[in-house]
């Protein structure tokens, strides 16, 4: 499931991704500004994924002045670590993007009001299914209940069901292109 989707993915033409980017980052402005979060931890998005290039940079734009955006740092051993976005990114490894600023320890998540994470499916459950590293479990496994964890998908990454495991988190909500911002 998860090759075949990454595959469409990679298949979908540069103006049907510029135009998914448009209307998920008008979506998850549109949450961030209507439920105003002191801090938020989002994601800066690779080649093709929901959200496009200038996320950090909407997510950011989004917030009160006095808010926060932090953005994982992948660790040695594919945990992710956290820092702040301040507009600047440094390169890293597997071709990544990170701010350079000071690392806030894995469990800066756990201090979060809203969590913008990438997926490669959610299914009806709220699982997620990601790219398989299980970077994403661990740190979602520190998030407190009641905080909401929305996904950003394109056009058909909603599924009936996504194979699971034990160490699977679930998130609350997706934002998709054609259908914005769904509850699960």
């Amino acid at each position: 499931m998860r090759a075949e989707l990454l595959a469409r993915r990679r298949a979908l033409p540069g103006e049907a991704l510029v135009a998914a980017a448009a209307r998920v980052t008008a979506a998850v402005a549109d949450l961030v500004r209507a439920s105003a979060p002191r801090l938020v931890c989002g994601y800066v998005p690779m080649a093709g994924e929901p959200g496009g290039a200038d996320l950090p940079d909407v997510l950011r734009d989004a917030l009160t002045e006095e808010a926060e955006l932090l953005l994982p740092v992948l660790r040695p051993d594919n945990d992710l670590d956290w820092a702040a976005y301040a507009g600047m990114f440094v390169p890293a490894r597997r071709g990544l993007r990170e701010p350079p600023g000071e690392r806030l320890g894995r469990s800066a998540i756990a201090t979060a009001d809203l969590i913008v994470t990438p997926a490669v499916a959610v299914d009806r459950r709220g699982l997620r299914l990601g790219r398989g590293g299980g970077s994403y479990d661990r740190a979602l496994a520190r998030v407190p209940g009641g905080v909401p964890i929305v996904a950003l998908l394109h056009d058909g990454e909603v599924v009936d069901q996504v194979p699971d495991a034990a160490h699977d988190q679930r998130v609350t909500g997706v934002i998709t292109p054609a259908g914005g911002l769904a509850w699960l």
